[in-house]
């Protein structure tokens, strides 16, 4: 099974390399990495080109933000699945593709535990996020996988399409809610780290970014579950990242 891993970047030369490094020492063999590039103006494009991989393929122009450049390589992938790793995030270990394609196996849909660092260097644990098993309703209370460990078989991507380019932090989310609590794909959880992700980005950015993140969620939510007005997920949410934060000290 071939696996894209897409990775959008803009002024990444302080952690691309990093992301890079994590992909290429992938033991499954059979990948791409599509870089879709928002025309950088630091290094982040020679330092790509530095590792001359052609398991990696760079498409640099304008964007509209993340997730229209995640669209791009909606449209361009090759693989039989597709992922996203962030610019400043890493694979956990040398063998997470591996243990994604096993999964993908018999599922449609797999997605796995993520920490959080403060940095690539030290790998020092900020907050860990164990995202458990699928359940029905389990938007509806609170509940989502972290989108870096997010994969899915092309035909997810045919059926549900694009991210919805209106929700400016949360287009992930909306996107991860269509697809596996509107439809009956076959959804496989990996009881495993997937990756690290460097804590400081736009999804980590203070509580101001925390509440505008929930209303977004709840507007998907209201539009594609007729939740109410506010909902339980709303404020469960919030003790969900709580409790992220509390799990360092088991």
């Amino acid at each position: 099974m071939k696996i894209t891993v897409v990775t959008t970047s803009f002024n990444s030369e302080a952690t691309i390399g990093f992301t890079i490094e994590s992909f290429l020492k992938q033991t499954h063999s059979d990948k791409e990495m599509l870089v879709i590039d928002g025309v950088s103006r630091d290094g982040t494009l020679k330092i790509v080109e530095s590792f001359r991989s052609d398991a990696i393929t760079v498409l640099s122009e304008p964007d509209k933000g993340v997730y229209d450049a995640m669209n791009k390589g909606f449209r361009q992938f090759s693989g039989d699945a597709v992922g996203f790793l962030n610019s400043d995030d890493t694979f956990h270990d040398a063998n997470v593709l591996a243990d994604i394609a096993a999964g993908l196996e018999n599922a449609d849909i797999v997605y796995g535990d993520l920490n959080m660092v403060t940095d690539h260097h030290s790998k020092r644990l900020a907050r860990v996020w164990r995202a458990g098993t699928f359940r029905p309703y389990a938007f509806q209370l609170g509940w989502v996988p972290p989108h870096p460990t997010f994969y899915t078989r092309r035909e997810v991507v045919q059926k549900v399409g694009e991210y919805d380019l209106s929700y400016v932090t949360t287009a992930d989310y909306d996107y991860m809610l269509r697809a596996m609590a509107l439809n009956d794909f076959r959804v496989r959880y990996i009881p495993r780290v997937i990756a690290d992700f460097q804590m400081g980005g736009i999804s980590t950015s203070g509580i101001d970014v925390t509440i505008r993140a929930n209303l977004e969620c709840l507007r998907s939510r209201r539009e594609h579950l007729n939740a109410p007005v506010i909902d339980a997920a709303f404020f469960l949410r919030f003790l969900r990242r709580i409790f992220q934060i509390r799990r360092l000290g088991l």
